[in-house]
């Protein structure tokens, strides 16, 4: 498989795309690093039974800290004994979430693989979340508390002004965690903002949602580069999109010439990069902090991953439904 500086020079595909090298018609990207023998790996580390379930409450966000409103949950009968519900305004990624495949394009060069525009539409599959649901998200989770990492060398992250983290922090809190990565890793990243988030009061949630602020992932090539090299099949976090937000001025993707039509709190995201150019779905507000605390206490970081996305046909994104395993 190609590195991340080779796909740079690729004349075969968009440059810094995957674009091909799973088939031509491939649309899981890089879950396509998880194989049979990494998920009987993944199972071989389930050794107490210990459950941790990895979604916040579809309505936990009330008001909301996007666009995204909470869903109306209504409870019907018709008949005595009987009861039924229906949800109403149930945006797929208002809470603890996966974005799939059709959720960035890339602005010069589309859909990943190559999917036209035009095959983006309700009741088209192609591309959808319901690929990840047909085939189950099964695999090694590994955790890095960079929270944790930050307050034990002195600086504490402060969500209200934080600055990004980078692969290097990463590095060095797996070091200190005793982590080895692996390829097909699913990656989880605790950074402490979603308590942080659901703490805010209503004008301060209506800020963010006027303007998004997250501690996150610095928009830069190393930061690309090293998800792809790892291997890494899908990267989540429990913050609002993984990457830093408001994204940093400097970032190279706002001086990309092929990413300039994008505007207000997209520009310099490596959101069009990560789901359109290499296929590498993304995990948003997942609940870490019971696992951390789990990993804290036993010294251990890895575990059995699942996700079962909604099977929604076509849908862009969906509750994680994800559960570690140790």
């Amino acid at each position: 498989m190609l590195s991340y500086d080779e796909l740079l020079q690729r004349t075969d595909a968009p440059p810094g795309s995957s674009w091909g090298l799973f088939g031509d018609g491939d649309e899981l990207g890089t879950l396509n690093f998880i194989s049979p023998e990494t998920v009987t790996r993944a199972a071989g580390l389930v050794r107490r039974g210990a459950v941790f379930n990895l979604d916040i409450a579809a309505d936990a966000f009330d008001p909301s800290v996007t666009h995204r409103g909470a869903p109306a949950h209504t409870i019907f009968s018709n008949a005595p004994y009987h009861r039924d519900d229906y949800v109403d305004n149930f945006y797929l990624q208002a809470s603890s979430q996966i974005d799939g495949l059709r959720h960035f394009s890339h602005p010069a060069h589309g859909f990943y693989n190559g999917v036209p525009d035009e095959a983006i539409a309700v009741g088209s599959p192609t591309l959808g979340i319901n690929r990840i649901a047909e085939r189950g998200l099964v695999g090694r989770g590994v955790l890095i508390d960079i929270a944790d990492h930050f307050a034990a060398t002195g600086a504490p992250l402060d969500h209200a002004n934080g600055a990004a983290f980078t692969v290097d922090d990463i590095e060095a809190a797996a070091a200190r965690q005793g982590v080895q990565f692996e390829a097909g890793d699913i990656l989880l990243l605790r950074t402490g903002w979603l308590e942080y988030a659901l703490g805010l009061d209503d004008e301060s949630r209506a800020d963010m949602r006027r303007s998004p602020w997250s501690i996150g992932l610095a928009q830069s090539a190393d930061s690309v580069r090293w998800l792809w090299d790892q291997r890494i099949a899908l990267v989540a976090s429990d913050n609002l999109g993984v990457e830093h937000l408001p994204t940093d001025p400097a970032s190279p993707f706002r001086a990309d010439p092929s990413m300039a039509s994008l505007t207000g709190h997209h520009a310099g995201m490596m959101h069009p990069v990560l789901i359109g150019l290499l296929g590498m779905p993304i995990g948003e507000m997942w609940a870490l902090d019971e696992l951390a605390a789990d990993c804290r206490a036993d010294g251990v970081w890895e575990f059995l991953l699942t996700s079962h996305p909604l099977n929604i046909t076509g849908g862009v994104g969906s509750p994680a439904n994800a559960l570690a395993i140790k």
